[in-house]
């Protein structure tokens, strides 16, 4: 009850004051980091993680490598495809680290909760990343599909490009879908309509994004 109304108060002293409370932070601890690291996640990679969840008691809610699918997951980070904490918590990792975040309500799942997880609760995640990869919004990415190095993507080099993504994740080739993916591609992303996707157009962060 003391914290409660000590927290209250001091809440009213900074608003009277004028100040800004600090922003809550996410703590990270390093449990294992590899000898070789030959990139560091940044926003707008790929992950591919492990992960395990613990609410503050210890009770564990959640963990990839046990649990019904026992898979990792991607995501992208900075997107806010997760959590606030953790794309916070994830960034210049190597491919191998583990990390243990723990990841106050606001950087959560806040004042409402969600599923399993109670309102307004502190979470722990003991995190492991996989593999990162360039993002969908890299320069990495956009110079990979720039065949000719200029600057600009054109419809052949996007198509070029899904067909090797297919290929690449065992998909058979398919000309139909890769036509009409193409043709979505262009009508979102080509905004002065001049039949390329510029590495503005391709890098620039959406509203979706």
């Amino acid at each position: 009850m003391l914290l409660t109304v000590l927290s209250w108060s001091i809440s009213l002293l900074a608003a009277s004051c004028g100040a800004k409370l600090p922003d809550p932070e996410v703590k990270v601890e390093v449990l294992h980091r590899p000898f070789l690291c030959h990139r560091k996640s940044k926003y707008g990679d790929m992950l591919l993680v492990h992960h395990e969840g613990y609410f503050e008691n210890g009770t564990r809610f959640h963990n990839s490598r046990s649990d019904d699918n026992q898979q990792p997951v991607w995501f992208t980070l900075g997107i806010k495809e997760v959590i606030k904490g953790w794309d916070k918590g994830l960034q210049d990792m190597c491919a191998g680290e583990k990390r243990k975040l723990i990841v106050p309500p606001a950087l959560a799942y806040g004042k409402e909760g969600k599923g399993k997880i109670p309102p307004e609760s502190t979470l722990t995640f003991i995190i492991e990343v996989m593999e990162i990869r360039n993002g969908p919004r890299s320069h990495e990415s956009f110079q990979e599909m720039d065949l000719n190095d200029d600057w600009k993507l054109s419809k052949y080099e996007v198509k070029e490009y899904l067909r090797k993504e297919f290929e690449r994740h065992g998909y058979p080739p398919n000309d139909t879908l890769h036509e009409n993916m193409m043709e979505d591609i262009f009508a979102k992303e080509d905004e002065n309509k001049d039949g390329f996707i510029s590495s503005r157009e391709f890098t620039y962060k959406h509203d979706e994004l």
